[in-house]
């Protein structure tokens, strides 16, 4: 729908641009961090960092605050433009949104089904959201 003034348009965007946002006192801790993303009104799908439901195409997206836990997907070792070796992973949140960030430890130590947790930290040079493991992997090292 047309809107002459535009504001659905401004809403949406704002929303969509907010990668990261410090709690406020009013809902935790203010020295940590939460992850805003969408929620579609009209089919209910998550998603993060859209201005569009990638299932039904509504642009009638709230923000919602992510509680921070989820599961690797999928992980893998970058050696490029970096100093050292840092892993680039796919974080399936609990709410059902897809992200990629970093997941602090040993870059070949991190597989796809580990559970981890927001950390309070941000990667400084990407703005990619950190994550730390939240239980220790037992596997057989051979």
């Amino acid at each position: 729908m047309y809107h002459p003034s535009g504001s659905v348009v401004r809403q949406s965007a704002g929303f969509a641009t907010g990668l990261l946002d410090p709690k406020t006192p009013d809902r935790g801790s203010a020295d940590t961090d939460a992850i805003l993303f969408q929620r579609c009104t009209w089919c209910g799908t998550a998603m993060y960092h859209r201005l569009l439901c990638p299932v039904c195409q509504g642009s009638d997206l709230r923000t919602e605050r992510s509680e921070g836990t989820g599961t690797v997907r999928h992980s893998t070792v970058v050696h490029r433009n970096t100093p050292a070796a840092r892993n680039v992973s796919l974080i399936e949140m609990a709410e059902g949104f897809v992200l990629r960030g970093r997941v602090m430890g040993p870059p070949i130590g991190i597989h796809s089904g580990d559970r981890v947790r927001l950390s309070t930290a941000k990667d400084p040079v990407r703005g990619e959201p950190v994550f730390q493991l939240l239980d220790e992997p037992y596997r057989a090292w051979s």
